[in-house]
C-alpha cells in the first residue's frame, strides 16, 4: 500500500470547491475513464485515433491504477468536486475533475537520466508522471491544485528526490504551466505513443 500520508488539500476553483486527495482502490475505473477522455488532449496534432486508443488499452486500464494506487513507490491523486457537481465533460456520476500519478525511481530512458544526473544528481527521482484535468476543468485552476498536491505527495514518497517530467516539445501551454509551477527544460526524449515516436522536453522542478 503506498505511503504517501499527506492529507488532502481544500482550495476554491470558479466558485467550485476541489478536494485533492489519494484515490482508492474503488475509483480504480473512474479514473481509467478519466484518463481515456485526456490523454487524447496531450497528443500532437494529428495523433492517429487508433493511436491514441491502443496507448490508452495498454497503459491506462483500471487494472494499471490499482497497482499505482498499492504502490509504495507510487502516489495516484484525484481531484474532486466536494459539492457533488461534475465538470463540463464528466458524464452523470462522475465527479472527479483530474487526477495526476507520480512514480518514485530512475526513468525508463538513457537520455532522461543523463539530464537528471547532469543537473541534480544521482536519483532516485519523483517523476509527475501524468496530470491531467477534464475539457470542462481547464483554465479553472484545478490542475495547480493537482500539481502543489503531486509536489506534496513527491515530498512524502522521499523529501530528497528532485521532481521532474517529460511533457510533448510541441505542447507550448503545458509547458507554460509547469514553468508556472517551477519546473525548467534541462533535455529532451523521445516517447512512444502506440508505437509513434514524439519529441519531449525533459522539466526539472528546481
Amino acid at each position: 500500500m503506498s505511503t504517501s500520508s499527506a492529507a488532502p488539500a481544500t482550495g476554491t476553483t470558479d466558485q467550485r470547491t476541489v478536494v485533492v486527495r489519494a484515490a482508492r482502490p474503488a475509483e480504480a475505473a473512474e479514473v481509467a475513464w478519466l484518463a481515456s477522455v485526456t490523454f487524447p488532449l496531450a497528443c500532437p496534432p494529428g495523433t492517429p485515433v487508433t493511436t491514441m486508443a491502443a496507448h490508452v488499452a495498454a497503459h491506462l486500464t483500471p487494472g494499471a491504477f490499482r497497482d499505482w494506487v498499492a504502490s509504495d513507490r507510487h502516489a495516484l491523486l484525484v481531484a474532486v468536486a466536494a459539492d457533488g457537481s461534475p465538470a463540463a465533460g464528466a458524464v452523470a456520476g462522475q465527479h472527479l475533475l483530474g487526477y495526476a500519478l507520480v512514480a518514485l525511481g530512475e526513468p525508463d530512458g538513457a537520455s532522461e537520466r543523463d539530464a537528471l544526473l547532469a543537473v541534480a544528481g544521482d536519483g532516485p527521482y519523483a517523476e509527475v508522471s501524468k496530470i491531467y484535468v477534464l475539457p470542462g476543468a481547464q483554465g479553472s485552476g484545478v490542475a495547480s491544485l493537482l500539481m502543489a498536491g503531486a509536489v506534496a505527495a513527491a515530498q512524502d514518497l522521499d523529501p530528497h528526490a528532485p521532481v521532474w517530467l517529460g511533457t510533448n516539445g510541441e505542447n507550448r501551454r503545458a509547458q507554460a504551466f509547469y514553468r508556472k509551477h517551477g519546473f525548467e527544460v534541462v533535455g529532451g526524449r523521445t516517447y512512444d505513443v502506440g508505437g509513434v515516436l514524439h519529441d519531449d522536453v525533459v522539466m526539472l522542478r528546481r
